[in-house]
């Protein structure tokens, strides 16, 4: 019982619950985005009438093929990847590398191998290539 308690008190399962409360929460959003601004705007560039693309099917032997309904699930998708994309993985992408901008300084890359190496130095780790120190190369 301890094992369970300790996991259950652990911080990345208190991460997790909140992550998904939130993207359930953006998820609503998202489909808002699409019902209220996304659709109108596709219904005004097609006709100047707003289309519920959920009511678009077509029958076959009797099966319904509701592809409206995919419609909005594709457009959905791609509005919430673009808002993922843009607001998220690119701000954070910057951030890591304005972080990793003193680090690459301090390295560089084998010639013989690509392996990172220290800058300063006169052998390559990996690969035992000799190299020239950067403080030593001409300028």
């Amino acid at each position: 019982m301890g094992g369970f308690k300790r996991f259950l008190l652990r911080g990345n399962i208190v991460e997790l619950a909140v992550a998904v409360i939130v993207g359930a929460t953006f998820s609503g959003l998202v489909q808002a985005l699409v019902s209220d601004l996304v659709t109108p705007l596709i219904g005004a560039v097609t006709g100047g009438r707003r289309p519920n693309f959920a009511d678009y099917s077509f029958t076959v032997n009797g099966s319904q093929f509701k592809y409206g309904d995919f419609l909005n699930h594709m457009i959905t998708f791609l509005v919430i990847a673009a808002v993922i994309y843009w607001l998220i993985v690119v701000p954070m992408n910057r951030l890591v590398s304005l972080f990793e901008g003193d680090k690459k300084s301090t390295e560089k890359e084998c010639p013989e191998c690509l392996s990172t190496i220290q800058a300063e130095a006169r052998r390559c780790a990996f690969c035992t290539t000799e190299l020239v120190p950067e403080s030593q190369k001409p300028a």
